[in-house]
């Protein structure tokens, strides 16, 4: 008989992640795959991007609303309140041996709380890296104390998991999920995706990420984005393909703000709620370079040997590969980290250097670990681990 694995999506971020691992699930003969979609998936406001699982061949399990209007700090936690309410029933109904939650989101704060408290063991990835101009950098380390095994992308995070107590032999250094898409993805061609999109490249371009830095206040969050827009006035020839950001706190001026640019420039500038994961991935190919505070930028990118230009403090304290140029929200310095991002010395460096969050294997190993496991009796009690 199958072991049931819980894994829960909140968003097109970590689906898009989550998607190889998915399927070496779904191909298990010791796994059964509960899908649970909750958060923006299910918001007509953020592209209702559960239609992309459904059409990826994924059978839904159970949805969970629980998005509350607004993106106020209020508005999230009445989000995280209904969804700790609405995980709690779910996990009650369906009786997993597992939950597997990556990253960092309000979302997985929620599914992480009620499974805890039901007592079903917790696998979580992507624990142990920083984003210290986020709140989410505080919701990772808490769904670390709760979960029992880890999976992280790199060794330098594997070590500060264990710095939180947790034991050497329950966290596996795997590389990053993300990357696996990289290695097997079948690509569509330039020509395609100016059709399917509607849009052109133009003989530069650049895609602009930004979500809200939670940790400042909304007045900041529109200053930082304007500081943005103001740089990519001094690039008369460049195309520009903004996607929208995540349902963050203060994520509302931001999209106002791109829509309004948009409208100014709907010659060279393109936006997006969703492209959809291979979409998404595709245009990351073509594209000249990347720009904003995505993750995104930091850990998928660089395996396409181009570069990054990581904008303000949403991403500080992440290990970067060399081909990201980090720089502040302002103006000037936006303007002079993209000219050396689109420069052609600097790009041709790009090519040499190598990714340091794996290899695109990270759903193999996780499925080969987490198989060790599934016959066996798992007891979540856990001793706080104490270095040296």
């Amino acid at each position: 008989m199958k072991n049931k694995i819980c894994v829960v999506t909140g968003s097109r971020a970590d689906y898009g992640l989550l998607y190889p691992l998915l399927k070496e699930i779904e191909g298990s003969n010791k796994f059964c795959l509960q899908l649970v979609v909750a958060g923006a998936h299910l918001s007509p406001q953020f592209g209702s991007t559960y239609k992309e699982i459904i059409k990826d061949g994924f059978k839904i399990t159970a949805r969970v609303p629980m998005l509350a209007a607004g993106d106020s700090e209020v508005a999230i936690t009445r989000s995280v309140s209904s969804g700790l309410l609405k995980f709690a029933d779910t996990f009650k109904s369906l009786k997993p041996k597992f939950v597997l939650l990556l990253g960092d989101r309000f979302e997985v704060l929620a599914a992480a709380i009620a499974a805890f408290l039901q007592r079903i063991p917790i696998v979580h990835l992507h624990g142990g890296e920083l984003t210290e101009g986020l709140i989410d950098d505080a919701i990772r380390h808490n769904v670390t104390k709760m979960s029992f095994l880890h999976f992280v992308s790199m060794e330098a995070y594997r070590r500060r998991v264990i710095q939180l107590g947790e034991s050497p032999d329950r966290v596996f250094t795997v590389g990053a999920l993300g990357l696996d898409n990289i290695r097997t993805m079948p690509f569509s061609s330039r020509a395609e995706l100016e059709k399917r999109l509607k849009m052109s490249f133009g003989s530069k371009s650049v895609m602009v990420t930004f979500h809200p830095v939670t940790l400042n206040d909304k007045k900041m969050v529109i200053k930082d984005f304007k500081e943005i827009l103001e740089a990519l006035n001094n690039f008369k020839d460049l195309t520009v393909i903004f996607t929208r950001p995540n349902a963050d706190m203060n994520n509302r001026p931001i999209t106002e703000m791109i829509n309004a640019y948009v409208h100014e420039h709907p010659k060279s500038s393109y936006c997006f709620t969703s492209m959809g994961r291979t979409d998404y991935l595709s245009v990351l190919k073509i594209v000249d370079a990347v720009a904003g505070n995505s993750s995104s930028g930091i850990i998928e990118f660089p395996s396409f040997g181009k570069p990054t230009v990581d904008i303000g403090d949403r991403q500080r304290g992440r290990v970067k590969a060399k081909t990201v140029i980090s720089c502040q929200s302002d103006s000037q310095e936006i303007t002079r980290a993209l000219k050396k991002a689109l420069s052609d010395g600097f790009r041709q460096e790009c090519r040499k250097f190598k990714n340091p969050y794996g290899d695109g294997h990270a759903a193999k190993r996780i499925l080969k670990i987490l198989t060790k496991y599934s016959d066996k009796t798992v007891d979540i009690k856990k001793r706080f681990y104490d270095l040296g």
